[in-house]
């Protein structure tokens, strides 16, 4: 831990008057104040409505519609003691000067298989024509699903980011590369811009990119505009559990990060989020005795009892070791794809003990 108060960027004068700006004190009444950031997930809802909290501390919860503004406030300006960031956005600025250090907690995870999508017209169907081609990526190269895509098709069916062409850009609508992150561009890659005034999504439905692989689904799909872009993957869903009986592997997206100079609360952080977790868990369990009533989702019940036979246990563990290997993989995808100087190790990005 670091003594000196200046050494965290981008200091704690300027932390200061972010917690004035909201009307707070780091102290009041003898009670801690900790803002936290995190997406509104089944595994966080308990935090956001107040039936679970951080022992010791008066909780201050926030969101965004979009994760990456999470993700900017807090490599921008520090702004929060607690939030959730993306893996590759956390790895790009580890480091003993960085001001936050990661729990192994992952309220957020999605298998990637589904994120990958294609024009019909190209003649990709299967990952294997995807050799030689022009891949879209939202945001940033390396964004925590397309880390998570490129490595499973590389181990899986021989997949060589080398071998394309990559182009940055929004999803849905024209956007500069995120500003807020080092946009690492590894050698020997062809990596260029969206050009200007364009989407990922138009690019693909055109046909002027042949695949994209994203974290979010293009709203052409959603809303069934789309006439040429799918699912490299029909059927995702099968193919993504047959991936996770063989693996085990259950890709976490973003983990939890504190500040350094919260790090005494780190326990009673990790302990909130589990207690948080395990609500949600209870909710689905109540809910699967009802036949999924509680949820509204038609044949809600069914999805659970398939998911219980493949599941043991905890769904969603948190903590180092019951992470290690998903943990682990994910790191040597991040060296592998170019995007860490090192092979990072699973105890060095964590805080220890957890």
């Amino acid at each position: 831990m670091v003594d000196d108060e200046q050494a965290y960027l981008p200091g704690i004068a300027v932390i200061r008057e972010v917690l004035d700006a909201y009307g707070k004190t780091p102290f009041a009444e003898g009670m801690t104040t900790l803002s936290m950031a995190t997406g509104r997930y089944d595994t966080t809802q308990a935090l956001f409505d107040g039936s679970v909290g951080v022992e010791g501390a008066q909780v201050t919860m926030q969101t965004e519609a979009n994760l990456s503004k999470i993700f900017e406030r807090v490599l921008r300006r520090a702004e929060f003691d607690v939030a959730e960031l993306g893996w590759t956005f956390y790895l790009r600025s580890f480091g003993p000067d960085s001001p936050y250090v990661a729990l192994p907690i992952f309220p957020n995870r999605v298998f990637r298989h589904s994120c990958v999508f294609v024009n019909r017209t190209s003649g990709i169907t299967r990952p294997e024509d995807l050799v030689g081609r022009t891949i879209g990526e939202w945001g940033v190269y390396g964004q925590d699903s397309g880390v998570w895509a490129k490595g499973i098709l590389a181990d899986e069916y021989g997949f060589r980011p080398q071998a394309n062409r990559w182009v940055i850009g929004g999803l849905d609508a024209p956007a500069e590369p995120f500003g807020f992150v080092p946009q690492i561009r590894p050698d020997g890659i062809d990596i260029t811009d969206a050009p200007a005034g364009t989407s990922l999504a138009g690019l693909l439905e055109s046909g002027e990119i042949d695949a994209l692989f994203t974290a979010n689904v293009p709203q052409s799909v959603l809303d069934g505009s789309a006439k040429n872009i799918v699912r490299l993957f029909e059927d995702f869903e099968a193919v993504e559990r047959d991936y996770y009986c063989r693996t085990g592997i259950y890709p976490m997206m973003h983990p939890v990060v504190i500040r350094r100079d919260r790090l005494g609360l780190a326990r009673a952080v990790f302990d909130g989020f589990q207690a948080a977790k395990q609500a949600a868990e209870q909710r689905y369990a109540h809910a699967r005795r009802l036949f999924g009533a509680t949820l509204m989702l038609p044949w809600a019940s069914r999805l659970m009892d398939e998911n219980a036979k493949l599941f043991s246990g905890d769904w969603w563990p948190y903590g180092t070791e019951a992470n290690r290997h998903t943990v682990d993989t994910f790191l040597r995808y991040h060296y592998d794809q170019g995007l860490s100087e090192r092979r990072l190790t699973v105890d060095e990005v964590f805080t220890p003990g957890f």
